[in-house]
């Protein structure tokens, strides 16, 4: 299906230009597998990729002065989000609002990888455990 949501002549490049950086390491080890500051890209957006093989295991608990989009890329996670308990697998997103406290745990089995998105330039967190 083909989209027209807006006139693209109405948009002006603001003058930056196309950039990448490594997120992850594919051979790295250990849960925090890596995090681009969207600084870095000249980005509102902050990248973090994280997995764990562990069942139970997650981010302690903390918040955020911005929203958190979460993407689950493989398995299956129980996130907490203020007073919300929400299971999600594999292709589904889940958001974490402003100043609302969240973690999230590996539910097994197998691996739990996600991609957390944090709108904002820069990772800005108060972990609350």
């Amino acid at each position: 299906m083909a989209r027209k949501d807006f006139d693209p002549a109405a948009v002006l490049p603001d003058g930056r230009s196309p950039s990448k950086a490594r997120l992850f390491d594919p051979n790295k080890d250990g849960p925090w597998r890596g995090s681009v500051p969207g600084l870095s890209l000249s980005s509102a957006v902050t990248v973090l990729a994280y997995g764990t093989d562990e069942i139970g295991v997650g981010p302690r608990l903390h918040v955020h002065p911005y929203d958190e989009t979460f993407i689950v890329v493989q398995g299956r996670a129980r996130f907490f989000v203020g007073d919300a308990v929400l299971e999600a697998e594999a292709g589904e997103v889940v958001l974490g609002p402003s100043g609302v406290p969240h973690r999230f745990e590996n539910l097994g089995p197998g691996r739990l990888q996600t991609i957390d998105i944090h709108h904002s330039p820069e990772w800005i967190q108060t972990d609350l455990e």
